[in-house]
């Protein structure tokens, strides 16, 4: 009988109270979606709304260019500092939201708009510097990783899904449904346990490491990744958003389009009305590509080194790509999404496998939250580059492989040596660690 009480009581671990945080807010980010792409926000003139869309990106560089270096330092060293920006970004969007519910067709929706693309930004700057911190060793850090961006996708496709339903009463009822949705979310961020992300500053060991070569090489490929992905987002919801084509704007198709952009990371913007089966399969496809990153790239880590990896997914990257290009129209969209996806996915995961591999003397919560910043800046530069060159869409699928291929030039010709690594013992391993399991031959010919 005691056996069984103390079965029941058993403590939720850290990991499983920030998941459940982690989800209630992509699926209300979801329903607020919906909420935008029932409202004026995408029934104006596309080229009318080019020039706000870039202002708004303008104003959201500001805050990941200034912002972040001055306030992350502080919130580091204050025990629960990031747990209160996760906790304070959940207020700004639960009114966001609310304020939403009584202007979504007036022009107060657009600042709106961008608060709450700043506010979903800042929050993924501080889930990457509380993830680490949660969990029981590193080695488990990149699986937690994996585990979070595949809870995200299914979560904003049931936020999309009860937004679009609620889309049909009016179109204010995603926002009243958003508002109860970040109420529990908030209830779920208070149970998330106060963290302390550093005790102390970085020291001058930390910064070395951080600047190696291949750490830094690494992250400039990822901050090209990270503005591919912005750059397709709104590229793609320019092209099938509507306007004086005669495209569909029936409720489900908006519904379906917000559900493809919270699935692709831009859940502001990436709507539009559209044909409910065009969204359907370029929401399929970004699904397919964030679970095939999710399940398989601790697969090809066990296999792998991460700068292999990193180097596989770009040259994928160029090859589909351009053959988007040649395909072109509905399904160089689906595919080039879908590629976008998987790649970003991949390389992200292999890169944090990396910075614990090449930086195990830093503090990576504080790491992983300094380049998370820098990658949201990239983010911002490639939607705004997207915005403010309206480019035929066969020509931007030509443009995404051009960047993919820099990329990988890049990272191929700085990389230094990958080194040889022994087969691990436990090639097994749930964790789906690689890199600083074995010796390598340079530590054994010491």
């Amino acid at each position: 009988m005691s056996n069984s009480r103390s079965q029941s009581r058993h403590p939720v671990g850290p990991f499983t109270r920030f998941g459940r945080t982690h989800g209630l807010g992509a699926m209300s980010d979801a329903m607020l979606a919906v909420a935008l792409a029932g409202s004026i926000f995408f029934s104006i003139d596309p080229g009318a709304a080019r020039w706000r869309v870039a202002l708004y990106l303008l104003l959201t560089i500001a805050p990941f260019a200034v912002v972040t270096p001055l306030l992350g330092p502080l919130v580091d060293r204050v025990r629960g500092g990031r747990r209160g920006m996760i906790v304070t970004t959940i207020v700004a969007r639960l009114l966001i939201a609310w304020q939403m519910i009584e202007h979504i067709d007036g022009l107060l929706l657009f600042p709106l708009a961008f608060g709450l693309l700043v506010m979903q930004k800042t929050y993924s700057i501080a889930k990457s510097a509380v993830v680490p911190s949660l969990v029981r060793n590193q080695l488990q850090l990149v699986e937690a990783n994996a585990k979070l961006a595949m809870l995200s996708s299914v979560c904003s496709m049931v936020g999309a899904g009860i937004g679009g339903l609620a889309l049909l009463v009016s179109s204010s009822s995603p926002a009243v449904v958003a508002v109860f949705g970040y109420g529990l979310t908030l209830v779920a961020a208070i149970q998330v346990p106060k963290v302390m992300v550093a005790s102390t500053p970085p020291s001058a060991g930390e910064r070395a490491v951080l600047r190696q070569r291949g750490i830094l090489t690494a992250s400039l490929a990822i901050g090209l990744l990270r503005s591919i992905v912005g750059f397709t987002s709104f590229l793609l919801a320019f092209e099938f958003r509507g306007g004086g084509d005669g495209v569909s704007i029936e409720v489900v198709g908006r519904a379906a389009g917000a559900g493809s952009g919270v699935v692709r990371g831009e859940s502001v913007l990436a709507a539009a009305p559209a044909p409910v089966w065009h969204f359907g399969l370029v929401l399929g496809s970004v699904g397919l590509g964030a679970f095939l990153a999710a399940q398989f790239a601790p697969i090809l880590r066990r296999r792998l080194l991460e700068e292999r990896i990193i180097r596989g997914v770009l040259f994928v990257g160029v090859t589909l790509a351009g053959l988007s290009v040649w395909v072109g129209e509905l399904w160089g969209a689906v595919l080039i999404g879908g590629t976008v996806a998987m790649c970003s996915g991949t390389a992200k995961l292999a890169f944090d496998s990396l910075v614990q591999r090449d930086a195990p003397g830093a503090n990576h919560g504080r790491s992983f939250a300094k380049f998370e910043g820098r990658f949201q800046l990239a983010w911002a530069i490639g939607a705004f580059l997207a915005v403010f060159l309206p480019l035929p869409v066969e020509v931007g699928y030509l443009f995404i492989a051009a960047l993919f291929a820099a990329a990988l030039t890049w990272f191929g010709l700085a990389t230094p040596p990958i080194p040889r690594i022994q087969t691990p013992e436990e090639p097994d391993r749930s964790d789906g660690q690689f890199g600083f399991w074995g010796r390598s031959e340079l530590d054994e010919g010491n």
